[in-house]
């Protein structure tokens, strides 16, 4: 079923997007990928489509324009870029927050809204917002503005599922834990055996993609550990 859909992922240059790109490639999707930075490890070839992309600059529309000049479809949404900046909500500067707020959420929600057509017009269009466990609970006070933000990103999730349902949009929240990363193994390195991988999560999201258009699911949250709710 996988063999001719297209995927668009951001932030796939390493660690959850990267590791989502190479599940989806295996599994048949063909994959554009938003780039920061060109890299060895995606070169343009039949399945693969890279596009110079940074969250913080915007250009979600020339990515989408180009994407379906290659492929003439998407599919799938996976908006994985993300930026965190550990402060509270009352110490952050103005300037960190919006950094967050334009990552975490306005890129998102333009590169949705961008791809709605193409994704309205699958029938089966899936949107995937890798937003966090911050975006459900604070779990500390220097992660409170990263939370703001990742509040913000599941709620675009579920907008986003309500404003495409009729056309046979899905969009789920994806809100995992601390994970074997660059920015979670910086927050807990000592605990980094026992982190969910990225892989992991990769893996959650083929799934909750690949479901069919009256299997709905909103929000998936993973954790590496118990806490009270998560």
């Amino acid at each position: 079923m996988a063999e001719e859909r297209v995927a668009l992922i951001s932030g796939a240059r390493r660690g959850i997007g990267k590791a989502i790109a190479e599940r989806l490639l295996r599994d048949g999707w063909k994959i554009s990928l938003g780039l920061r930075q060109p890299q060895d490890d995606w070169t343009d070839d039949v399945a693969i489509h890279t596009h110079p992309y940074d969250a913080l600059e915007g250009g979600e529309a020339v990515w989408v324009d180009e994407a379906l000049a290659r492929f003439g479809r998407i599919d799938a949404v996976v908006a994985n870029a993300g930026v965190m900046v550990a402060k509270s909500v009352i110490d952050i500067d103005d300037a960190s927050l919006d950094a967050m707020w334009a990552v975490n959420v306005r890129a998102p929600q333009r590169l949705a809204k961008y791809a709605f057509p193409a994704l309205s017009k699958s029938g089966s269009g899936r949107i995937a917002i890798i937003a966090s466990l911050s975006g459900k609970r604070v779990a500390s006070v220097d992660s409170s503005a990263y939370a703001l933000t990742k509040h913000a990103a599941v709620a675009l999730a579920h907008g986003l599922r309500q404003a495409g349902f009729e056309q046979g949009i899905r969009a789920t929240a994806i809100c995992p834990g601390f994970v074997a990363t660059d920015m979670g193994l910086a927050l807990a390195p000592e605990k980094a055996a026992s982190m969910t991988s990225a892989d992991e999560v990769a893996d959650v999201v083929a799934y909750a993609i690949n479901l069919p258009n009256r299997a709905s699911v909103a929000e998936i949250t993973v954790n590496w550990r118990a806490e009270q709710l998560y």
